[in-house]
């Protein structure tokens, strides 16, 4: 701190904003700020500081300017598998900035980069085929060149050894890397084996400073043969660096934990183990986090002198109370926040509290005592929330139910306690969606396609999970209770972790617009919600249901925490957060943490009670920091998952073409192009092409205006939403890409082979 109550970083800051500053380098800085001695040192790692939050930027001759000065943004870099990428600004509110794929430098996906705004872009782009059509017709976004990497995502790749007659080289995993990484193969003094060609193998990258040379790096890790059972799975975990095992420290602490429900933790707690309380999960869940109950409440009889309530429901929602084992700062803790969350890969799940407490003591098995948070809810018969309360308490949950177990619950007549009460569960639940729907929410929702592997880690079989009444029955409970504890904490203004999702970019619903156009739909303003329910509802059904979905999603915003409670667009709700799932999602346990500094009476802990010792204060700017890397760790998580999936679908049909028995299945014709067809599977969730030369039995001309191939002898169509059965022709594993066949055509051509 100076003389003048100001720090260095606010003194450079000033001189920076001054009017008359022309751009100087650090000594230039430190004499213009008198800086001598010590002081200099510490001018030369706050500009460091500065420029590595990106709050400065550092041009040519290290002359430091503020960004907007010089058209520079500061950002991270998402590279498209076909070279281009968009700068996503660190400034909130600011769009994408389109980086062509000559402009990128040596920047990977991913990376923190400082990018210059370049102006006068639109001839240029109109000519560039690298960029999406949908980009070419936009005049008005904005386009960088990458001038600085001031933080790599990862230091290391994995990849597939080769090796040439001179010189041995890595294929990176990811496409989106087009450059192989030089490197030597080490001696057997510094790997258990020397890597051979095939081996899938981790590199740490040096120094990289030309595009136009490939990057070099050295081989840290060998995994083991690239098709030997469970290194591909291996493979994703390192490279989303995502943790095999808990420290020992971790460990030990877990260990200390009971198994059971001790008596001395029930003291003071809400006993509801004489409630039956059911949980409904997956069939094959192991951790199971959020429980239920809900009663109805009758309307009194109508006699004079007789006051009561008009009906309704009391839901309970049960979340199990991982912050009574974890406390903040031990061992446990800074294991949980260090992950963020669990990860789901197909053949394992990477959770974020070891087994003893994910599924052991935190999970609400059936029929044993568990630690749970509850939030209890009354509606009235129209399905608004009268009021709510929460408490620590006790459950015993009466039976642990499937998704499918509770489906066919509901498909049924009422009968017994069980079915009679799931069937008033649902009565309640599909008020609450349908209200939320008249609300504004966005029916997003997709469905999902499981695949199940075998002892090896190889794919056996698909299976497409719908969103069905068991699902939704859950999902609105838990949004509701979610609801609920937002809009609590922010009525009390305790500091939290929200779930935020803010209103979309203008110009990102006006390039969705066009893609829908080309569909053939008419769509008016999508800036009204409205409208895009009413789209949205117009395409329920229809063969283009997944794509015009998933179209939309790219072009809202991504959900993320935060610190505010900004609201959440999709859900069209104004007090949002995570409760429900503190197994596996750390932000859940902090709003736990937070809600427990809540009295029954809407006072806080410390304000209720005499004699006991005041909590510190909330840190909002911590809560901010652990927002912003959970966001980071929940995207990486996704990223992994989604990953790993697709490349089980594509050894599933991989299996099909070694075993020459490809199975048919259902498509739907998504888009036709001049070299063939962009179909869906539905029942795979997965998309590929067939190549108008499989297309044998006649020749196909494009209908561009019409965008379908048309047959010249047989006059046969192929258009965007028909329907066809296909099986796989071709699957390129690297391009994670698989090129389809007509069943009906080829298929004829293949039994005459046989």
């Amino acid at each position: 701190m100076s003389k003048d109550g100001r720090t260095i970083k606010e003194k450079i800051l000033a001189l920076l904003r001054a009017p008359d500053y022309r751009p100087q380098d650090r000594n230039e800085i430190a004499q213009a700020l008198g800086a001598k001695g010590r002081d200099r040192v510490n001018v030369r790692q706050t500009l460091k500081e500065l420029e590595r939050s990106g709050e400065i930027a550092r041009i040519r001759k290290n002359r430091y300017v503020l960004p907007s000065e010089a058209d520079l943004v500061t950002g991270k870099l998402s590279i498209h598998q076909a070279g281009f990428g968009f700068l996503v600004p660190e400034k909130s509110g600011e769009p994408d900035i389109f980086i062509a794929a000559e402009n990128t430098g040596t920047a990977m996906n991913g990376d923190r980069v400082v990018a210059r705004i370049n102006r006068d872009i639109p001839q240029r782009r109109a000519k560039d085929r690298s960029a999406s059509a949908a980009l070419r017709r936009d005049k008005h976004r904005a386009e960088g060149r990458v001038i600085r990497i001031l933080e790599r995502a990862r230091d290391t790749i994995v990849g597939t050894l080769q090796h040439s007659k001179n010189f041995y080289y890595v294929v990176p995993d990811d496409p989106r890397l087009v450059h192989d990484v030089y490197v030597q193969v080490p001696p057997r003094t510094k790997l258990p084996r020397i890597p051979t060609r095939d081996d899938k193998v981790v590199v740490r990258l040096e120094d990289w400073q030309s595009r136009h040379v490939n990057p070099e790096g050295e081989i840290v890790e060998v995994l083991g043969r690239a098709d030997a059972p469970g290194i591909d799975m291996l493979s994703i975990i390192r490279k989303y660096g995502l943790p095999t095992e808990f420290p020992k420290s971790v460990s030990d602490e877990a260990n200390r934990i009971p198994k059971a429900v001790e008596q001395r933790m029930i003291e003071g707690r809400e006993d509801l183990r004489g409630k039956f309380i059911v949980t409904i999960d997956p069939d094959d869940a192991r951790d199971f986090d959020d429980a239920i109950d809900v009663e109805k409440i009758d309307p009194p009889s109508h006699r004079p002198g007789v006051a009561g309530n008009d009906g309704g429901w009391r839901l309970g929602v049960h979340i199990a109370d991982v912050s009574a084992y974890v406390t903040p700062g031990s061992a446990l803790d800074r294991e949980a926040v260090r992950r963020g969350n669990s990860v789901y890969l197909p053949d394992r799940v990477i959770p974020m509290l070891p087994e003893r407490l994910s599924n052991g003591v935190c999970s609400l098995n059936p029929d044993v005592d568990r630690l749970t948070f509850s939030a209890f809810i009354e509606f009235d018969k129209n399905g608004r929330a009268k009021q709510a309360r929460f408490a620590r308490s006790v459950i015993r949950s009466a039976k642990r139910l499937t998704y499918k177990e509770a489906f066919s619950i509901l498909k049924s007549k009422p009968n017994g306690e069980l079915s009679q009460r799931l069937h008033a569960a649902w009565e309640l639940a599909s008020l609450l969606r349908r209200k939320r729907f008249e609300h504004g929410s966005l029916d997003l929702d997709f469905p999902e396609v499981k695949v199940y592997v075998d002892s090896n880690g190889k794919p056996v079989r698909l299976e497409r999970i719908e969103n069905d009444e068991s699902h939704q029955l859950i999902e609105e409970f838990m949004l509701a209770a979610n609801e609920a504890v937002g809009r609590e904490l922010r009525h009390r203004s305790i500091p939290t972790i929200y779930r935020v999702h803010e209103d979309p970019d203008p110009e990102k619903l006006g390039e969705y617009r066009e893609f829908i156009l080309s569909f053939g739909y008419k769509v008016g303003d999508l800036s009204h919600r409205k409208e895009i329910q009413r789209f949205l509802a117009s395409v329920r059904g229809k063969p283009e249901e997944q794509a015009l979905k998933i179209g939309l999603l790219k072009s809202l915003k991504r959900a993320r925490y935060a610190a505010q409670p900004l609201g959440h667009y999709g859900l069209a709700k104004a007090n949002y957060l995570h409760f429900t799932s503190p197994i596996r999602r750390y932000a859940d346990l902090v709003v736990h943490r937070t809600l427990a500094r809540l009295r029954p009476d809407g006072a806080t802990a410390w304000q209720a009670e005499r004699n006991v010792s005041r909590p510190s204060k909330i840190d909002v700017g911590q809560i901010e920091s652990i927002a912003e890397h959970i966001s980071d760790t929940e995207r990486n998580a996704a990223d992994a998952e989604i990953e790993s999936v697709r490349l089980k679908k594509l050894q599933f049909f991989q299996k099909q073409l070694d075993e020459r028995n490809p199975q048919v299945f259902r498509a739907a014709i998504m888009d036709v192009r001049n070299y063939g067809l962009m179909v869906e599977l539905p029942d795979a969730l997965v998309t590929g092409v067939v190549h108008v030369s499989t297309l044998e039995n006649d020749f196909y001309r494009f209908d561009a205006a019409q965008r379908r191939l048309i047959g010249r002898r047989s006059n046969r169509r192929y258009s965007v939403g028909q329907e066809v059965r296909v099986f796989v022709a071709r699957v390129d594993t690297f391009k994670q890409q698989i090129d389809f066949a007509i069943a009906d055509e080829a298929g004829k051509k293949r039994q005459r082979r046989r």
